[in-house]
């Protein structure tokens, strides 16, 4: 019992000088149940927005928790400075399913095939950035639990990179390490 506790360091302040300090007007209780999902909806709404802008922008603090964290940070830098065929996903299904709504039995079977191609090389693309990001969170993180963090990753690399939320924070090609 050597170690002393240590105290905060100031005292407590009087009560009447916290409610000086707090600013803004409080909002009344809700009258009834109308009321009251009405300010939750509000508030809810707010949340949301204070998440969204700080996502875009970057900010660790306001992320949800399964962005957070130095591990993710790496996981979409990774998979951002990359370039990654999973993009074409959905623009190839967008070409086969209006190919499909032709008559022409030709163009349907040439997009399909397309569809087939763009499939296999995308499943290719997936197992090496698996494989390098696999290698890239050993060396940077031994102790953390890799698997939800490439899934995340793969997941990513599947989505357009303008519509990728956190917005990508590196350069194509950028050397992340």
């Amino acid at each position: 019992m050597d170690e002393q506790k240590q105290g905060k360091g100031k005292p407590t302040p009087k009560r009447s000088d916290a409610q000086k300090r707090r600013t803004g007007p409080v909002t009344p209780p809700p009258t009834n149940r109308r009321e009251a999902a009405r300010q939750q909806r509000a508030k809810q709404a707010e949340n949301r927005r204070r998440v969204k802008d700080g996502t875009a922008r970057g900010d660790e603090r306001a992320m949800l928790a399964r962005d957070a964290g130095p591990v993710r940070r790496l996981v979409r830098d990774f998979i951002d400075a990359r370039r990654n065929l999973g993009f074409l996903l959905l623009p190839v299904a967008v070409l086969v399913v209006v190919a499909g709504l032709t008559k022409n039995v030709g163009l349907q079977a040439l997009t399909f095939g397309i569809w087939l191609a763009t499939l296999l090389g995308v499943a290719l693309d997936m197992v090496l950035a698996g494989t390098q990001l696999r290698k890239a969170l050993k060396e940077r993180f031994p102790d953390e639990r890799r698997r939800g963090h490439i899934a995340y990753g793969l997941l990513r690399s599947t989505v357009m990179r303008r519509f990728r939320n956190p917005k990508p924070q590196v350069v194509r090609g950028q050397r992340v390490r």
